[in-house]
């Protein structure tokens, strides 16, 4: 009966505002959306700081191996000391699901399936306490459940029997530094909020209850100094195979699903990210819109800067919009120091350098940036990171070419917004990359527009023109005299892809004919960049990909043509079209190779694919091109295992009147 007044409250309370990207849409069934989270849980003594995805950029995937693998059922069970923890302190970044696990918490209570040690359970929204007020604990519990049939006060008598969660401690906002003689030991007594939650959560009150506290990183200084044997569980995100369970729970048609995550699996830095379970929502919810509107994945408009555009667009949404200017100059100091790390190799910040950047703002910091707080002996002071490696590149990227009204960032004394020296310094750093690509992202004009019209900030668009003739430059240098211009380094076709824009492409490629790449393994990512620039480059007249692996994420997986295939250029419409055949479950490597060759204004004339290890997969596509593409001379197999089968299917390209082919090797 108990339990049964609380869940009352608990299905009434499911159907309000949810935390930013932990439960996107409403479900019939919690379960059936809930992803399982890795956590961590130790207690305080060892609990010291891991950082997880902030420091290593990979998450829990590098998590230690204290780590465990859990969603709610370890938060009270004993230790590895042998007690059973009576205040737990849930700690995670923004969009890391604390909220989610809070009403997992309360759902899995409420069916009497876990936690059955509490008859009570009664969950205490910081967000929405309004201060000044007073208040006793007896108060706080009937306003948490006003639809009780047993009168607060009695429940309060069998403390061991009550779990009092307080979601969003961080953002109470008042000052835990409460004179020890003010704080109540008696559950009825009504005092300032202040003294009555500081009672709480020092244990003069309700000693022998139970306490769930979630918070996010920044508020853990100050809650140390209130709380005694308390168990830390820090959320580290989503391990390998839960960002794909979740893609699956997302999306209603498994074939969507499929195609979602092999998108993201595809492509190395969104996938990086997708531990962060905001950003998955975040990468589900883009897919979804475009699948909706029966765009082909592959050919998707949204690459890896967009996402990260709508990321941040989300995560300040309702901040500070009546003060733009305080948020567009939070973000520029923001970016500097993104930009200052990056160039140091550095990914930890201390509390002085937050403070001299101008970013000791709690209202907007915490969105960003991870407090870690040493363990106790250390003498080291609080220090901050980015919530992911990839975050900070990202702004880093932004610290270039954010405009700044006169107000040059690098004012604060540390770094030039020069462009061309973060390019030139590329050659010899190659970590680097992911800033740069995201560089070139942010210069597209679409980027432009959006990032001024949904988060307020003004792009300059004075890189591109740096970034053109940088493009240009680097590849004529390694071209030997007497040779056809060629390109050769494949970061040059993500750069492109990454700012998605036709003419620009066109411009970067225009001087050249050759296309060269050595060993590479082409992901998904690579394989959709290649196609994008081919299909853009007029003047191609040779591809070699000598040694080079194409990589599809399980191969194995049936497609729905519909979703994967529609959509898809050079399909060949024309009338004697060869029909291109390929067993199901086993996509073509080469097929965004072959398609985007297949369009009408393809010079090529050599295609060399030595080394690629090409299967009989692939003969299918290749009959198509050549079939369909009158300017091609010449092709090379070398060490390729076609099969009797996938010569075969050659052999039908090569009798089409539309093949050309003078040399097959």
């Amino acid at each position: 009966e108990h339990r049964q007044d609380s869940r009352e409250h608990m299905v009434q309370e499911s159907h309000q505002d949810r935390e930013l990207g932990t439960c996107p849409r409403e479900s019939p069934s919690f379960h059936s959306r809930f992803t399982t989270l890795t956590i961590t849980r130790e207690p305080w003594s060892k609990q010291g700081a891991k950082d997880g995805a902030m420091e290593t950029g990979q998450g829990c995937a590098s998590a230690s191996s204290g780590a465990a693998t859990t969603a709610t059922t370890a938060l009270f069970e004993p230790g590895r000391d042998g007690e059973t923890p009576q205040v737990v302190v849930l700690v995670g970044a923004p969009g890391m699901g604390k909220t989610t696990m809070v009403r997992k918490v309360m759902v899995e209570w409420g069916e009497g399936a876990l936690h059955t040690q509490f008859d009570f359970v009664f969950c205490i929204d910081c967000k929405a306490i309004i201060l000044p007020m007073e208040a006793s604990v007896a108060d706080l519990v009937s306003q948490c459940c006003p639809g009780l049939r047993v009168p607060a006060g009695k429940i309060l008598d069998d403390q061991k029997k009550i779990l009092l969660i307080f979601d969003g401690f961080e953002a109470l906002g008042f000052s835990l530094v409460q004179p020890e003689a003010e704080l109540s030991s008696d559950p009825r007594e009504v005092k300032p909020l202040e003294l009555t939650l500081m009672s709480l959560l020092k244990k003069t009150v309700l000693p022998r209850a139970s306490l769930l506290i979630t918070t996010r990183p920044t508020a853990l200084g100050s809650l140390r100094r209130c709380l005694k044997g308390e168990y830390y569980v820090e959320i580290l995100g989503f391990s390998a195979a839960r960002r794909e369970e979740y893609f699956h729970k997302y999306f209603e048609n498994p074939n969507k699903a499929d195609v979602a995550f092999r998108f993201a699996r595809g492509n190395e830095i969104l996938y990086s990210l997708c531990v962060i379970p905001v950003m998955s929502w975040t990468i589900c919810t883009i897919l979804e819109q475009e699948l909706c509107e029966q765009k082909n994945l592959l050919e998707c408009s949204k690459a890896t800067t967009g996402m990260m555009m709508f990321y941040l667009s989300q995560l300040l949404k309702h901040k500070d919009r009546d003060k733009p200017q305080v948020l567009h100059q939070f973000l520029l100091h923001l970016c500097s120091l993104a930009a200052e790390g990056v160039w140091k190799h550095k990914v930890l910040f201390e509390e002085k350098e937050i403070k001299d950047y101008g970013l000791d703002q709690p209202g907007l910091l915490p969105f960003f940036l991870n407090e870690r707080i040493p363990r106790e002996g250390e003498g080291h002071g609080i220090v901050y990171a980015f919530t992911h490696l990839h975050l900070q590149e990202f702004f880093a990227a932004m610290f270039y070419i954010l405009e700044d009204d006169g107000e040059t960032v690098s004012s604060l004394g540390r770094l030039e917004k020069d462009v061309n020296k973060l390019l030139e310094s590329y050659k010899s750093r190659k970590d680097l990359k992911v800033t740069v690509r995201f560089l070139f992202g942010l210069v597209s004009q679409k980027s432009i527009e959006y990032m001024d019209k949904t988060i307020g900030c003004r792009i300059s668009p004075r890189a591109r023109e740096e970034l053109l003739e940088w493009l240009q430059g680097r590849h004529r240098g390694l071209s030997h005299p007497g040779q056809a211009p060629k390109v050769s380094e494949m970061d040059t076709f993500q750069f492109l892809f990454e700012m998605n824009e036709k003419s620009f492409a066109q411009s970067a490629l225009g001087h050249f004919t050759d296309l060269d790449l050595q060993d590479t393994r082409l992901t998904l990512y690579d394989q959709m960049a290649l196609s994008f620039c081919i299909q853009h480059w007029a003047g191609l007249g040779s591809i070699t990909l000598q040694g080079c692996s194409f990589h599809w994420q399980d191969p194995e997986t049936k497609l729905d043509a519909s979703v994967l295939c529609s959509g898809a250029s050079g399909a060949g419409g024309h009338r004697g079209a060869l029909v291109v055949r390929r067993r199901e479950g086993l996509p073509c490597p080469i097929r965004l190779l072959c398609r985007a060759l297949r369009h009408r204004d393809s010079a090529l004339q050599v295609l060399r694919l030595q080394w690629c290890r090409l299967s009989e997969s692939c003969c299918a596509e290749l009959a198509a091109l050549l079939a369909e593409h009158p300017g091609l001379a010449r092709l090379e197999l070398a060490d390729s295992s076609l099969g009797d089968s996938g010569v075969r299917l050659l052999c039908e390209g090569l009798r089409t009147p539309g093949c050309r082919l003078r040399i097959l090797q």
